[in-house]
This record gives C-alpha cells, structure tokens and sequence, in this order.
C-alpha cells in the first residue's frame, strides 16, 4: 500500500514538472515550428511554419489585413524576443484583419506563429532587402518590460524593491563606471 502511495506521489510530481515547463510559453506560441531564421529564408521555404518574435518597426493597416514590419530577435525560453543588440533579419507579417497600430504600436515585442507565404524584395533605403512575407496565424504582443532605476551611491548600485508590507533597497557592490 505504502509503495503505490509513493509511486502515485512520484507521479503527480513528475507530471507537476512536465507541466509548469509547457506552461512557460503562452498558449498561442507553443508547437513545433522550422528552425530557419528570417535572413535565411528562402524561395524553398514557402509553405513552412514559423515562430519568429522581435521589435515591430512599421504598421501598416490596409483594407483587408493588417502588415507588420518586424526587426527580427532571438527568442529566449518562454519565445520571447531576447533585449540585445543585433538582428536575425526583417520579416512582414499579415493578418487578415485590422489590428489598431495604436495597440500594436512601433517599438513594442511581439511573437508571431504562421507560414512563410513568399519573399518580397523592398528598399531599405538604397538597399534591396528579401523579406519574408508571413501569414499570421497568431501575434502575441508581450507586455512592456519594466524599467530598473539604478541609484549610483559611491560605487554601489540600488534599485527599488517594493512588496505590499515593506520597501527594500536591493544592492550589488559594482564598481562605479563613468557615463558618457
């Protein structure tokens, strides 16, 4: 009786585990999609499936659908677009509905699931750029990040850490280094 207490213990542990892990993703973004990144994009890759996350430059809302412009970002565990420098290429993304540029606004994270429809070529200013042209199955806007105000006393850095009873400076012993 003992060892099928603790196998079912075990069990609902483990499945526990299992769970919480798909629960990181949100439920839009989770499934197995192609690994091709959008600067590698081809002709060949129409028709596949792709999650690709990153800054919204440009909306574009037409009659019909709705066209996002996106400077393309690694994705980190949970398919959020990584905060770094550099780019892994443009892409445009199309849903076939109007979406308020005033909600899905320029400079915002967004990650988008769909298919590759085609590549278009378009001027970045002088420059030909080959653009993948996705058909949105889902866009999930990701909310803002916060913003840490770091406080510089003398070589040790503060930001404000607020919890509904009490007020903590949280500190790290960084050495000072000059701006600008």
């Amino acid at each position: 009786m003992k060892s099928k207490m603790i196998k079912l213990i075990l069990s609902a542990g483990v499945l526990g585990i299992l769970l919480s892990a798909c629960a990181s993703i949100p439920e839009p973004l989770q499934g197995e999609y192609t690994t091709t990144e959008p600067q590698l994009a081809s002709s060949l890759s129409q028709n596949q499936q792709i999650r690709w996350g990153g800054i919204i430059i440009a909306v574009n809302p037409e009659a019909a659908s709705t066209c996002l412009e996106i400077l393309g970002k690694p994705l980190n565990k949970q398919q959020r677009p990584l905060n770094q420098d550099g780019t892994i290429g443009r892409f445009i993304v199309c849903k076939k509905q109007f979406i308020d540029p005033e909600v899905i606004a320029e400079g915002r994270e967004v990650t988008v699931t769909g298919a590759i429809r085609h590549i278009e070529e378009r001027e970045i200013g002088e420059y030909i750029y080959s653009y993948p042209i996705i058909d949105a199955g889902s866009i999930y806007l990701w909310p803002e990040r916060e913003e840490r105000v770091y406080y510089n006393t003398g070589g040790m850095y503060y930001w404000p850490y607020y919890s509904p009873y009490h007020y903590y400076p949280y500190m790290y012993t960084r050495p000072a280094r000059p701006r600008g």
